[in-house]
């Protein structure tokens, strides 16, 4: 479903997109974003194509890592600057072409009323025949090992596609750098007593965006880096 562009003002909303190695399709993701939100910022984590030059010249806000340091802390850099600069509204959103940008309102809408403080995106609260059968044996086995850890009843564990009130993100500290941060980031909207609902998202999958997604085989590493990050935190 298509939404109207949002009737509130955006420029108290920072959206943050964390990149590495986007460059065929981050042009067009910036220009759709850009076109709602001004404040656009582009977490180059150390890519090794055009990225970071595409992110540049489309006027996004761009944050560089020397070195690459995964999703995880790309979010957390973006999250660290918005907030310094006095944003309203935190919104993480994929490099990758997946997210619709007509859903972040649908994320902001419950922010704005103040019924919650994080609105988390589920692709499971409406039809899920768009999604590959292998991907969906692999979310739904992430969706229940993060409620039996985290305590929190969600559908849908790791999507990009989620929104924090100032508050919330300045309660957020991810340490887990890479995939595992997305179980890490539920254990601590539960542990900070954080209101949360999840709003229904469409997730579009191309063969570049299953390309590069996470793969079945990788379950087992993102599991290793959570356990480890909640032994030695």
């Amino acid at each position: 479903m298509h939404l109207s562009p949002p009737t509130a003002s955006a420029d108290d909303v920072f959206v943050i997109v964390p990149v590495f190695n986007e460059a065929s399709v981050l042009g067009e993701v910036l220009r759709a974003l850009l076109e709602a939100y001004p404040n656009v910022v582009v977490v180059d984590d150390c890519s090794h194509d055009d990225s970071g030059a595409i992110a540049a010249s489309s006027g996004a806000t761009v944050l560089r890592h020397i070195y690459n340091l995964g999703q995880g802390a790309s979010l957390q850099t973006g999250i660290d600057y918005a907030l310094r600069s006095d944003a309203q509204y935190i919104v993480t959103f994929d490099g990758d072409g997946q997210h619709r940008v007509e859903d972040i309102e649908r994320l902001l809408q419950p922010l704005r009323a103040g019924t919650a403080d994080v609105a988390l995106g589920s692709r499971f609260l409406e039809s899920t025949s768009n999604i590959p059968a292998q991907r969906r044996i692999l979310l739904r086995a992430a969706v229940l090992f993060s409620r039996a850890t985290s305590r929190l009843d969600v559908s849908d564990a790791h999507n990009g596609l989620r929104a924090f009130t100032h508050h919330a993100a300045s309660r957020i500290h991810i340490t887990m750098d890479r995939m595992a941060h997305a179980s890490q980031l539920l254990d601590q909207i539960g542990s900070a007593g954080l209101r949360f609902t999840e709003v229904a998202v469409t997730v579009r999958y191309t063969d570049y965006s299953l390309m590069k997604g996470q793969k079945n085989s990788q379950a087992a590493v993102i599991l290793r880096d959570y356990l480890i990050g909640r032994l030695v935190k």
